[in-house]
């Protein structure tokens, strides 16, 4: 008895000897959700929730940074173990990961110059004609294909916040992101001064799906429940509470 004790004592020891840090993959440019500060490190919402999940897991976390488009294909390159990107939980998303319960849920917005667009409600004949500017690759870029495109110029991005500068520079008439990332990546700096969003919040769950998720790998239940159980670990014990807190002030992100 004694010495299936040791040996399996011994298997454990191994197992976690060898379990790594898990790898993180976010894309970096999505503030105050994941931004890098001045020394170059990540830091934002996702990240503060990213290591906050590592720490009730008793897992290091490697933060590592992908364009948006690469972040599934690193995922399934298994270069990285998950991604915490604020990526919408959607059907056809589904079909490529396993998502965990979603940790936030914010709406979409239109953002344009002050002034400039003066609709209570933002629709495809009120705007036609108009240079719509979308970071390629997201929700919200199906959404405009397929509501918006006949009667808009769509214009699309690598990230929002080339997105942003394009509206601030005259090339754009709009631009759809989200609403918390817009405010305050874009609205609340010296380059959005001038802009406002425009119309109401822009509900379609068919494309932005029931919230944010951290996705995982096809069939990597393991991991999907070790993070599910983590997470709402850090929602009734207050922690996911605080580090919303800390970015947001004045919105809810769950």
């Amino acid at each position: 008895m004694l010495r299936m004790l040791l040996c399996l004592f011994a298997v454990l020891l191994a197992q976690s000897g060898t379990a790594g840090p898990l790898r993180v993959a976010m894309e970096g440019q999505f503030p105050p959700f994941e931004e890098l500060d001045a020394q170059g490190n990540l830091v934002g919402f996702n990240v503060d929730i990213a290591r906050a999940l590592c720490q009730r897991m008793q897992r290091e976390c490697e933060l590592q940074r992908f364009a948006w488009d690469d972040l599934i294909p690193a995922l399934d390159a298994g270069r990285a173990d998950l991604i915490l990107a604020s990526m919408s939980i959607t059907a056809a998303r589904a079909e490529r990961v396993d998502f965990t319960a979603r940790y936030a849920q914010t709406p979409a917005f239109f953002f344009a110059r002050k002034g400039h667009i003066n609709q209570m409600l933002i629709t495809p004949r009120r705007i036609a004609g108009k240079r719509v500017g979308v970071q390629q690759g997201t929700t919200y870029e199906r959404f405009l294909e397929a509501r918006f495109a006949e009667h808009v110029q769509l214009l699309r991005y690598p990230s929002a916040a080339q997105a942003y500068r394009a509206l601030a520079g005259g090339e754009l008439d709009l631009v759809l992101d989200d609403a918390v990332s817009g405010y305050f990546g874009f609205l609340l700096t010296e380059l959005g001064r001038d802009f406002e969003q425009v119309g109401g919040p822009v509900v379609a769950p068919q494309f932005f799906g029931q919230g944010q998720g951290i996705a995982v790998r096809k069939g990597d239940d393991e991991l999907r429940q070790q993070l599910d159980r983590a997470l709402a670990a850090i929602l009734a014990d207050g922690t996911h509470k605080r580090i919303e807190k800390r970015y947001f002030k004045q919105f809810s992100v769950y």
